[in-house]
């Protein structure tokens, strides 16, 4: 196989940071919002921040000059893109995700200390701006989940199941797809209290306050509430080890009725652990962030579920456009 790399294109990934550092430095500041429809100098927007103008001025050009921004005489606006996924007044808003990439630098620059030593090295998940990440964090899931929840669950036919639980549910985005999906659907989202807010958030805004319910808990030590004749578990296993998965995949299966169907997505490596890229590099993103977090391979996940009693286990035939997976399992006996 060529060669991809030389030394441009090693110089040009070891400085892509710059440009990253750059974007989330604008989101972080509201740049794209307080532009909105306008155009304004680097002293109105220094002014409005407020922020050093010398400051303002060098990061308004570099944005200019990666086109992110128009300028003009002078003053600046927002581009087609900028304005639509970089504005909060944009319902197609992605700055969470540019925010929780942001609060994942820190962890990152010491990825060769976590590998020398094997665990995180600013403590688990972090600490730093603790509440600004954790929004940061639980938004970005539902901007990512999102589009991903509307291509997927189209693919994943539930009629005749009655309940589902979104375990380790987040904001809700997958319990309200597959509910708008499926008239017939009711569902439960069970995560720490921390969630309840941005998930409660989530069903009010598709009108499921009726069919779906948020139940906190800690899906270790507490007993996951209800029977179900679903189980969705999605981008969970990725945060923690075989044996946790194993422990973690034995109370899903307990909630789970005879003959229902226990669903697993996340993002999957081949068997041989070198690829995708994604995630063999997200297994990095586990490893500076969590103690025993990492990607798994298909015959791992298998494995969990085989392990906890589940039968007709099998990779869905399925191409998500972000590359993850979704495994299935059913369990023994008849739904009625």
């Amino acid at each position: 196989m060529e060669d991809r790399w030389n030394e441009k294109s090693l110089s040009d990934l070891s400085g892509s940071f710059w440009q990253a550092c750059t974007l989330q430095a604008a989101v972080k500041l509201d740049l794209f919002t307080l532009l909105g429809e306008e155009e304004k100098s680097a002293a109105d927007l220094a002014a409005a921040l407020p922020a050093d103008l010398r400051g303002v001025t060098a990061l308004l050009n570099a944005l200019a000059a990666m086109g992110l921004l128009v300028k003009r005489n002078g003053f600046f606006s927002n581009t087609g893109a900028s304005a639509r996924c970089l504005s909060r007044n944009s319902g197609q808003y992605l700055g969470w995700r540019m925010l929780h990439h942001h609060y994942l630098l820190p962890s990152w620059t010491r990825l060769d200390e976590a590998v020398s030593k094997g665990k995180p090295q600013l403590g688990e998940n972090g600490t730093e701006q603790e509440d600004a990440r954790r929004e940061a964090f639980l938004m970005a899931m539902y901007s990512n989940a999102l589009p991903v929840s509307q291509w997927i669950v189209p693919r994943l036919p539930l009629e005749g199941y009655r309940n589902l639980l979104d375990l380790g549910g987040g904001p809700g985005t997958y319990a309200a797809q597959f509910c708008l999906r499926n008239p017939g659907l009711e569902a439960i989202v069970f995560d720490l209290p921390a969630s309840r807010v941005y998930a409660e958030k989530t069903i009010a805004s598709f009108g499921l306050r009726d069919r779906i319910g948020f139940r906190g808990g800690d899906f270790f030590r507490d007993q996951i509430p209800g029977e179900y004749d679903v189980v969705w578990m999605s981008h969970i296993l990725h945060s923690f080890g075989p044996d946790e998965c194993r422990n973690l995949m034995g109370n899903a299966v307990r909630a789970l009725r005879p003959g229902g169907l226990l669903l697993v997505h996340d993002f999957i490596l081949d068997d041989s652990g070198d690829g995708p890229l994604f995630p063999a590099l997200f297994a990095l993103n586990m490893l500076v962030r969590t103690s025993k977090g990492r990607s798994y391979t298909g015959s791992e996940i298998m494995g969990l579920l085989s392990g906890a009693g589940l039968r007709k286990i099998r990779r869905l035939e399925l191409s998500i456009p972000n590359g993850s997976g979704v495994i299935a399992g059913e369990k023994d006996g008849k739904l009625t």
